[in-house]
């Protein structure tokens, strides 16, 4: 499948998913300290974004164990940028909680495209 496919989808599939980890963040932070929110609000975004992802932007089917394990890998390394980056912005700029945010989740994002492209959902040449 192309980028000028893809790339659309992506973006389709990731403001589903950001949307997700934004509400629930949101939600959590509320109850719980502001790291540990963020990294459940990344998981469950992160379930959304595989999903959508998988079956549609990159129509990888059907499932496989070996898709699945890499996803996790990624989204395990690009959670603790996204965390990271987000206590980042915020200790420096404490009252910056949607800017703080948005870089997490801009970051993240680059680094996940690229992953599901050209490993996760890479497709097999024959």
């Amino acid at each position: 499948m192309s980028l000028k496919k893809e790339l659309p989808r992506f973006l389709v599939a990731g403001f589903s998913a950001v949307g997700t980890d934004l509400v629930t963040y949101l939600i959590m932070i509320d109850w719980l300290s502001k790291p540990v929110a963020k990294g459940a609000s990344f998981i469950l975004g992160s379930i959304v974004a595989f999903l959508i992802n998988k079956y549609w932007t990159f129509e990888a089917k059907p499932l496989k164990v070996q898709e699945t394990f890499a996803f996790v890998v990624l989204y395990v390394s690009t959670l603790s940028i996204n965390v990271a980056v987000n206590h980042l912005v915020l200790y420096t700029f404490p009252l910056m909680l949607m800017l703080a945010f948005l870089m997490a989740t801009g970051t993240s994002t680059v680094l996940n495209f690229i992953g599901m492209k050209f490993w996760v959902f890479k497709k097999e040449i024959n």
